[in-house]
C-alpha cells in the first residue's frame, strides 16, 4: 500500500529520515516497523514566520517497496533522417536538438562559441587579463549563458511546456536527482558543464552534428522561406527548417535579421545593478535569527516593488554565490551572478533592476527597433570607461548609493577581476538610479537590514533579457512572415532562464515536426 502525505517539520526534523519517520508513523496511525519505505516527492522552505518550517510531500509505502527506476528518454539514430538546422547550443538549442531526435529528425547545431572545456580557458582570461573573446565568454559557448552562470531551474512558465520532463532530462544526463524534489531546483555552475557535455555526446551518438566556433553571419531566404544559413568561414548549409536559438546577447543576429528584412519588435527589458551582501546578513534577515544553523541552506530572497510606475525587482538571486564578468565583446562592462552546487560562498548576490519600456527611450527613437539595444550599449560602455577600460567593475556601498555619496572604500567582494569605487548613483541613467534608490528603501522597510553599507551595488546588470523580440505565430511557432524560421528561447523573446528556454526549445521542435507532416 502507498499513501501520499504532506507534512510540516522543523529544519532538523526534515534533515534525515530518522527524525521524520516516527512523525509520519504517528500521523498515519501505524507502527514504525510497518513502513517499508519513504520517498520524498517535494520539498520547500516556509520562512514567512519566526519559526521556520520545511514542507515535505512524501510517498509512504506500507508492506511494499517503491519502484526505484528513474524516467529515461530514448533517443533513436537519426543520421539518415531529414536535417534541421539549429543556431545556438544553449538550453533552447540543446533541448530542441534532443526533442528533434525523439521525433525522427537530424539536428545540426551551429554554435559561435567553443565547447565547455575550451570555453573555461577563455573565461579564465577575462578574470586574469581582462580579455573578452567576442565568441567565447560567459554568454557564448556550449550550454549558453547558464553553463557558467548558475544553473537555476526554477520557472513560472509551467503553462508553456513540461517542466518535469526538462528536469528529468537533466537528471538523465547527470544532474542531482534532488532537482526533481526541490521547489527551487538548482544544479550549480560546477556541475552543469558535465551535464551539458553528456547532452552533446548523446546528440552526436544519435547521428546529429554540432559545429563549434561556427558563427552564423547570414540566412538564406527565398520567397519569404528560410532555406539555410551562411557561416563566417564562408560555408553554407541548406535545411528544410531552422530553429534560431541564439540567446539574448547575440546582437549581431538581430542586425543580420534586420538587413534581411525580417520583422523585429522592441520589447520591455530591465537594467540595474548586481547587489551583493554577506550571506550571513541575508540569512539573518530571511530566517529571523542571528545564524541559520546546520539544517538550513543559504537563504534566498525575491523582491518586487513599484516606483514611479515601473517595476523594481530582484533577478537571478544567487545565494552563496559569486559575481562574474558577463561582457560579450571588448569595450563593455557587464556583470552577472552564479552559484556552485553547494552554495557555500560567504556572499549572496542578485540583480536589482528597473523595468524599461520602449516608450521610456525617446532619446533613442531614431534607432527604431534597436533603441533598447543602443541604450544597453551606452550604459555598458559607460561602465567600461568607469572601470579604467578594464573588467574591474564600478561599485559603491549600497547605503552610500542610496544616500548619494561616493564610497571612500569598498568591502570585500566575490567579484574576482576586482572593483573600482565609483559614484554609480550619479553615473547611471537617472531613470535607473533614482528608481533603484527608492526601491531599495522600500525593500529595507520589509526586510530590515537589506540597506546596509556592508552591501555593494556593482554595475551594470543589463542583460536580464533582450530588448528585441523576433515575432512568431502562436500556433505553428514560425516567424510571422518567414516560413521555416523558428525563433526560440531568450534571444527571440520567449523565455527567461534555463528551464523556460529548454521548454521553448522542445515546443519549437514539436511544432516543426508537426508542420513537416502537414
Amino acid at each position: 500500500m502507498k499513501k501520499e502525505l504532506n507534512i510540516s517539520l522543523t529544519p532538523k526534523q526534515a534533515s534525515e529520515e530518522q527524525w521524520y519517520r516516527p512523525i509520519i508513523a504517528k500521523k498515519l496511525g501505524v507502527a514504525d516497523a510497518d513502513i517499508t519505505a519513504i520517498v520524498v516527492r517535494r520539498k520547500s522552505i516556509d520562512a514567512r514566520q519566526r519559526q521556520i518550517r520545511i514542507n515535505l510531500g512524501v510517498a509512504v509505502y506500507l508492506g511494499e517497496q517503491p519502484d526505484t527506476e528513474r524516467v529515461t528518454y530514448e533517443y533513436q539514430h537519426v543520421g539518415s533522417k531529414p536535417p534541421v538546422g539549429i543556431v545556438g547550443a544553449g538550453p533552447a538549442g540543446l533541448f530542441a536538438a534532443l526533442r528533434l531526435i525523439e521525433l525522427g529528425f537530424k539536428p545540426i547545431v551551429f554554435e559561435r562559441g567553443k565547447n565547455v572545456s575550451d570555453r573555461k580557458r577563455d573565461i579564465a582570461l577575462i578574470h586574469r587579463e581582462h580579455l573578452v573573446d567576442p565568441d567565447s565568454n560567459y554568454g557564448f559557448g556550449e550550454g549558453g549563458a547558464g553553463t557558467f552562470s548558475d544553473g537555476k531551474l526554477y520557472t513560472r512558465s509551467k503553462k508553456r511546456g513540461n517542466v518535469r520532463k526538462i528536469l528529468e532530462v537533466f537528471v538523465q544526463f547527470g544532474a542531482d536527482p534532488q532537482i526533481l524534489i526541490d521547489a527551487h531546483p538548482h544544479i550549480g555552475t560546477d556541475k552543469l558543464p558535465q551535464v551539458i557535455r553528456g547532452m552533446r555526446e548523446q546528440i552526436l551518438a544519435c547521428g546529429g552534428e554540432i559545429h563549434f566556433s561556427s558563427r552564423v553571419t547570414d540566412l538564406i531566404i527565398q520567397n519569404d522561406q528560410c532555406k539555410g544559413l551562411k557561416l563566417a568561414n564562408g560555408n553554407s548549409y541548406e535545411f528544410g527548417a531552422l530553429i534560431l536559438a541564439t540567446g539574448h546577447s547575440a546582437r549581431d543576429i538581430y542586425e543580420m535579421l534586420y538587413r534581411n528584412g525580417v520583422n523585429l519588435e522592441a520589447k520591455t527589458f530591465a537594467m540595474g545593478v548586481r547587489v551583493e551582501h554577506p550571506q550571513a546578513l541575508i540569512d539573518s534577515i530571511q530566517y529571523h535569527q542571528p545564524q541559520r544553523g546546520p539544517y538550513l541552506p543559504a537563504a534566498t530572497y525575491s523582491f518586487v516593488e513599484q516606483v514611479k510606475d515601473r517595476g523594481v525587482y530582484s533577478f537571478c538571486m544567487c545565494p552563496g554565490g559569486f559575481i562574474v564578468p558577463a561582457a560579450t565583446a571588448p569595450g563593455e562592462l557587464v556583470v552577472n551572478g552564479m552559484s556552485a552546487s553547494k552554495r557555500n560562498s560567504p556572499f549572496a548576490n542578485s540583480g536589482l533592476v528597473v523595468e524599461v519600456r520602449p516608450e521610456d527611450l525617446r532619446e533613442f527613437q531614431h534607432h527604431g527597433v534597436f533603441a533598447g539595444l543602443e541604450f544597453q550599449k551606452q550604459v555598458e560602455k559607460l561602465c567600461f570607461m568607469l572601470s579604467g577600460q578594464t573588467q574591474l567593475a564600478p561599485a559603491q556601498r549600497l547605503a552610500d548609493f542610496v544616500a548619494g555619496k561616493k564610497s571612500a572604500d569598498l568591502p570585500d567582494s566575490s567579484y574576482r577581476p576586482g572593483l573600482v569605487a565609483s559614484a554609480l548613483h550619479d553615473k547611471l541613467p537617472k531613470r535607473i538610479a533614482s528608481r533603484l534608490r527608492e526601491g531599495i528603501q522600500q525593500i529595507d522597510k520589509k526586510s530590515k537590514g537589506f540597506l546596509s553599507n556592508e552591501a555593494l551595488a556593482v554595475g551594470v546588470e543589463s542583460r536580464t533579457s533582450s530588448p528585441v523580440r523576433i515575432p512568431r505565430n502562436d500556433l505553428d511557432m514560425q516567424h510571422i512572415h518567414i516560413k521555416g524560421l523558428y525563433p526560440c528561447g531568450e534571444g527571440a523573446g520567449y523565455a527567461g532562464g534555463i528551464a523556460s528556454s529548454a521548454m521553448d526549445g522542445e515546443r519549437c521542435a514539436e511544432a516543426l515536426a508537426q508542420n513537416f507532416k502537414q
